[in-house]
């Protein structure tokens, strides 16, 4: 596939972040951006929100529970 060169400026933190997250996934940053991009346009990634918030939405009680009782734990120690 033939690549075409594409130029963007973004803020220096965004694009330090970019670098960070493509070496992590040892990729170059222009194959990171193009797999964001591939995800986006796929509608994978909203998938995968949907997905989570789904999934939040299911188990919210036992999150509120569980930070409830280490909220309790805490305070019990300090005191």
């Amino acid at each position: 596939m033939a690549k075409t060169q594409l130029g963007a400026r973004v803020d220096e933190d965004v694009a330090e972040l970019a670098k960070k997250r493509a070496a992590d996934l040892g990729l170059s940053v222009g194959d990171y951006l193009a797999r964001l991009v591939q995800d986006d346009a796929s509608g994978l990634r909203a998938r995968a929100v949907d997905a989570a918030t789904r999934f939040l939405a299911e188990h919210q009680a036992l999150f509120d529970e569980a930070e409830q009782a280490q909220q309790a734990s805490r305070e019990t120690r300090a005191a």
